[in-house]
């Protein structure tokens, strides 16, 4: 479980009531079944609308997805372990690489490094490597689009839900009192869209999108390493052309290990 991301939610659902708080407004005003009922089931209808239903009904999925905090491959480990496959390659021969890839976890390293063994020419192995990140790319940007379209769709809901708020209001001049609490809760819809909007779906479409580069990332870097590990290059070659790869942050990391196991050798 993610739990920094419940505790973005949880921290957003407090600025607002404490800030209602603050302010001097009634918070239990917050508690309105018919703007509620308008934008969840509003929100709802308007993805069920832009999707198709298969789309629709992986939704569950997206959510395990959002809310799993899976540990990725760490890309400065993935290096290193690129680095000692290229010095077992260069020492023993692309065939030696056999009895590790069965040790390997991560599916793609070793469906990648299976065709290397196998002899496949690397314009094919680099062209269904590439075909497979673009269709995970797809499937990931998939996901988030889900919640980018709920994000568009909640806040203009809740303008809906104020105009027909007032509607009712307007229904009750006569009552001073009732009015004026009516008005109120009117405008609840509106900040019911536009927290579902702007405090939970675009965010959570722009977590994903990051989840998404992360995990590609990777994939690109095996990628370049396996195909590198084929053509036979030098383990300290394949490293640095691995480490451009990587944001300034990862890359001080791998120099300072580097540094250190230079250090060691002296």
């Amino acid at each position: 479980m993610d739990i920094f991301l419940i505790i973005g939610v949880i921290t957003g659902a407090l600025a607002v009531v404490v800030g209602m708080y603050v302010k001097g407004a009634n918070v239990s005003v917050l508690l309105n079944p018919a703007a509620a009922i308008i934008i969840i089931i509003g929100t709802i209808a308007a993805v069920m609308n832009s999707f198709p239903k298969k789309e629709f009904l992986k939704i569950p999925k997206v959510f395990g997805v959002l809310f799993r905090e899976k540990k990725g491959l760490d890309p400065c480990e993935v290096i290193k372990q690129i680095q000692d496959l290229a010095q077992t390659a260069r020492k023993e021969g692309l065939l030696s690489l056999e009895q590790v890839i069965e040790k390997i976890d991560n599916d793609f390293m070793k469906r990648s490094l299976n065709m290397v063994v196998d002899g496949i020419e690397q314009d094919y192995i680099r062209e269904v490597l590439n075909i497979e990140i673009e269709t995970m790319e797809e499937r990931h940007r998939l996901g988030a689009s889900i919640f980018t379209a709920a994000g568009g769709a909640a806040p203009t809901l809740g303008v809906l839900g104020a105009v027909i708020g007032l509607i009712g209001a307007l229904g009750n001049l006569e009552d001073t009192e009732k009015l004026g609490h009516m008005i109120a809760a009117a405008f609840v819809a509106t900040l019911y869209g536009i927290f579902l909007g702007y405090v939970i779906s675009h965010p959570f479409a722009s977590r994903l999108k990051r989840k998404s580069h992360e995990e590609i990332s990777v994939m690109r870097i095996i990628l370049e390493g396996v195909l590198s590990i084929q053509a036979g290059e030098n383990p300290k070659s394949i490293e640095i052309k691995l480490v451009g790869m990587l944001d300034p942050k990862e890359r001080l990391k791998i120099t300072q290990a580097s540094g250190e196991k230079s250090g060691k050798g002296e």
